[in-house]
């Protein structure tokens, strides 16, 4: 799985753990709605760490959590 695409299925998996969609994902995060569904919607890509952050805050876990799921252990490059 490419790194995009891990970003992608941690930020699913963890809207579904908190029970919020990714519209309430991108107002907890200070994101607009746009920025936010085009990356889940594979229309942008490689998001900034920056935004990456501020997603981590929304779901209330730090950036090590984030990337200490599962999902990143086969990461392949693009």
């Amino acid at each position: 799985m490419t790194l995009e695409n891990a970003i992608r299925k941690r930020i699913d998996e963890l809207s579904k753990k908190n029970n919020i969609t990714i519209n309430k994902v991108s107002t907890l995060a200070g994101l607009t709605h746009t920025t936010l569904l085009a990356f889940m919607n594979k229309e942008t890509h490689d998001p900034r760490i920056s935004t990456l952050l501020h997603i981590c805050e929304a779901f209330n876990i730090d950036l090590k959590d984030f990337f200490s799921s599962p999902i990143f252990e086969n990461v392949i490059d693009e």
